[in-house]
């Protein structure tokens, strides 16, 4: 056969689709477009931090983000127990970080999973696997997991959430029936992530960003008078707001940080479990028409003080006294942030000194500033 006839045929031989089986994780924001209606710039930063504790979860429980669409992302597991479980801690942890705000601004995630076979499509995964997932997710409730039989199946025993039984259900754009399965109540869902989280292994501390981060938690109100709470609380909101305007720091929302209200709390596990690297902590005291704020700022990881400072003024004009409060905080902690981001940076030894005596060598060839040695 000639080499042009060895081509042809080469040309004709169908080109192979990769597929394997896998378990796919949709979810979704209930409601996101009525929250975006109410704080469109809020909502947006909420979903991004939310993602930051959900992405390391993602990854602890060995699942891959293939996509994110909107307010939704598409995950894909090698193990159909991982995925549940690392469903179940998702929808955990948010029901933590959603304590305390009103029913109608809370961020409530579906999700559904289904055991199938997949298409794959370079980072991509296609097929009629992802489809009934997407279909699943779609029909959750709000907090809750719809799951399908073939995952069902698969973990029914090895999992501690329990599954109701919602029999065969036709699903939009599914030429099948698909036996459903869905979590019991949110409440059952809680207790069993409590579970989860008693494991030493969901104790690891989340991963710090790669830029200065902090948490503002919830100033104490020293003045003996429950009414002065919204002082105190305006003064905190004040102070992430103006924080969250440095594109330089990484700020924990309100949110988050306000779920620590009324507790006694370890700077170290609030460092662990927001993923932080710097804590600010203070009190109000507010005495006849002056009033007293004294902030601190830690470094979580090793408790030690960074800053520390007590602000006094007059409440003559209470907005005045929170912006003046905002700047003095912001403008005192900002500096200090710097200054200890250098300080973890000279704590960092070189990996080796050859490396570090490159660096130097470098550095004394761009201070002659030449086109030669610049090069």
């Amino acid at each position: 056969m000639t080499s042009l006839g060895h081509l042809a045929m080469e040309q004709e031989q169908p080109v192979r689709v990769g597929r394997r089986l896998a378990a796919i994780v949709a979810a979704d924001v209930a409601g996101y477009s009525r929250l975006m209606g109410l704080d469109e710039v809020g909502t947006a930063r909420t979903l991004r931090e939310h993602r930051k504790v959900t992405d390391a979860l993602v990854a602890k429980h060995g699942g891959r983000l293939v996509k994110t669409t909107g307010d939704g992302v598409l995950l894909e597991f090698p193990s159909v127990v991982d995925a549940v479980e690392c469903a179940v801690a998702v929808q955990a942890v948010m029901a933590q970080r959603n304590e305390g705000v009103p029913q109608n601004r809370r961020m409530l995630f579906r999700i559904g999973i289904n055991l199938g076979d997949i298409l794959i499509e370079g980072d991509d995964i296609l097929g009629d696997g992802v489809n009934v997932a997407a279909r699943l997710e779609g029909i959750a409730e709000p907090g809750g997991i719809c799951i399908s039989a073939s995952a069902y199946d698969q973990v029914h025993g090895k999992v501690l959430v329990e599954f109701d039984d919602l029999g065969e259900q036709r699903l939009k754009n599914i030429d099948r029936l698909v036996r459903i399965y869905a979590t019991k109540s949110s409440g059952h869902l809680g207790k069993a992530a409590s579970v989860v989280f008693s494991h030493p292994e969901a104790l690891k501390p989340l991963p710090l960003p790669d830029k200065p981060s902090i948490a503002v938690l919830p100033f104490q109100n020293m003045s003996g008078d429950p009414e002065q709470e919204y002082l105190s609380d305006g003064i905190v909101e004040d102070i992430i707001t103006a924080l969250s305007r440095f594109k330089s720091l990484f700020v924990i929302a309100r949110n988050s940080s306000f779920t620590y209200k009324g507790k006694l709390v370890d700077v170290k596990q609030v460092g662990r479990e927001l993923g932080v690297r710097y804590v600010l902590e203070g009190s109000v005291r507010k005495a006849g028409a002056r009033v007293r704020i004294t902030g601190q700022l830690i470094e979580a990881a090793t408790g030690s003080h960074i800053w520390a400072q007590k602000i006094d003024g007059q409440l003559e004009d209470m907005f005045d006294l929170q912006d003046q409060v905002t700047r003095s905080v912001v403008g005192a902690i900002v500096p200090s942030l710097m200054q200890a981001e250098i300080d973890v940076a000279n704590r960092k030894p070189p990996n080796t000194w050859s490396c570090y005596d490159r660096y130097l060598r470098g550095n004394a060839l761009l201070f002659q500033f030449s086109p030669a040695t610049l090069e």
